[in-house]
């Protein structure tokens, strides 16, 4: 009965997740990029250099979004495939640089 509850809710957050328009999670997931920065900084764990260059990726990607919608006609699948391996790329700077040696 557990597993049976557990699997119906991991399903429907997986429904959810497929369910939720491509620029809602390209737009969740920059700003979670944004908070992890920020967390960094407040830590300690991200130099003051580190979080610049970070944040500039974060704007590069947001422009990036900017142009790619600027035609009116929103993002193509191709638009959205390299938002998404942008976002990728910036996630794990965003990991490697709170879990250097530098810092705290």
């Amino acid at each position: 009965m557990r597993n049976t509850v557990l699997i119906a809710a991991i399903s429907s957050l997986a429904l959810l997740a497929t369910a939720m328009p491509a620029s809602a999670r390209i737009n969740e997931r920059q700003h979670n990029q944004q908070k992890r920065i920020g967390k960094g900084i407040i830590s300690g764990k991200l130099t003051p250099r580190e979080a610049a260059r970070l944040e500039h990726q974060q704007a590069h990607i947001a422009r990036y979004e900017a142009r790619s919608r600027a035609d009116g006609r929103g993002l193509n699948r191709a638009e959205r495939a390299r938002i998404e391996q942008m976002q990728d790329s910036a996630s794990k700077r965003i990991y490697r640089q709170k879990h250097d040696a530098q810092g705290k």
